[in-house]
């Protein structure tokens, strides 16, 4: 596998595996337990449609403008791998990743941060900040040596440390690890989108890179998607790259979509075994 590794494709909740393939609790209980998340299949596809930043958007016209970033369309949720806690995003009102214009940002970034630039309707897009208002990002399918400002795009962004729990690399480290594969393009990328690489750059896990775990048997990982203190779902995942697939899926369809998506895919599933019983 390796750097060859086709591209994964997404599929919808429908078309999601659940632990049973009718979609019922092997328990035979009402309570529903976590969907094992395989939502990717592999496609020989070689375009490099995962990264909308590395990618027009030729599904609205031109003139027509996304609409502004909305935190509260954004879904919290967390990453646990078995018991440990990897990755947490807190809903909009306790969350102190606050957003800034790219200006804004450039005075408040430190070499080694983890930058994020979001849009409503787009994938986010991760960069680490290298100093002299620079950063390093993977953009088009090649790791680039950018101005913070023109990275952005005119999108807002905010410095993300501490959303994963990793302990970070020492700070020239992450420096070298970044630099040192400014050019890399295509074939010779180990990541696949630019948030695995800006991660990698930062806590140097290889589970971050293509075909970093092997996705045979258990799913250790679980993505828990909160909607509210009380209303949460839960998919589990082979390795922590699907996992990062899926959350920056939903970060670029929004709460709201993601909401409708998973009623339909509960609704799909209660009509299975209302017609199994009846």
């Amino acid at each position: 596998m390796g750097n060859q590794m086709e591209k994964l494709t997404h599929l919808t909740y429908d078309e999601v595996p659940t632990s049973d393939p009718n979609g019922l609790d092997p328990a035979g209980g009402d309570e529903v337990g976590p969907r094992i998340g395989v939502s990717y299949i592999f496609s020989a596809d070689d375009d490099d449609h995962e990264d909308p930043l590395d990618v027009p958007n030729t599904s609205r016209p031109p003139s027509q403008e996304d609409p502004p970033f909305n935190p509260h369309n954004e879904l919290a949720c967390s990453v646990h791998y078995r018991d440990e806690c990897v990755y947490q995003r807190n809903t909009p009102e306790t969350n102190n990743t606050t957003t800034h214009s790219p200006e804004s940002l450039l005075n408040k970034c430190r070499p080694g941060d983890l930058l994020e630039f979001v849009s409503a309707g787009q994938y986010p897009h991760w960069a680490v900040y290298v100093g002299d208002f620079r950063v390093v990002h993977l953009h088009r399918a090649e790791v680039k040596d950018s101005f913070l400002t023109d990275a952005s795009q005119g999108r807002p962004g905010r410095i993300v440390n501490d959303l994963y729990r990793y302990r970070a690399l020492p700070l020239e480290v992450v420096l070298r690890n970044a630099r040192d594969h400014v050019g890399a393009r295509d074939r010779e990328l180990c990541w696949r989108n630019a948030e695995c690489f800006a991660a990698w750059c930062r806590y140097g896990k290889r589970e971050f890179k293509m075909g970093g775990e092997i996705r045979i048997g258990k799913q250790p990982y679980r993505l828990t998607l909160m909607f509210s203190p009380k209303d949460r779902h839960v998919l589990e995942f082979q390795s922590l790259e699907d996992v990062i697939m899926e959350k920056r899926r939903n970060d670029q369809i929004g709460k709201e979509a993601v909401v409708q998506e998973l009623a339909g895919h509960l609704n799909a599933t209660n009509e299975i075994k209302d017609d199994r019983f009846d």
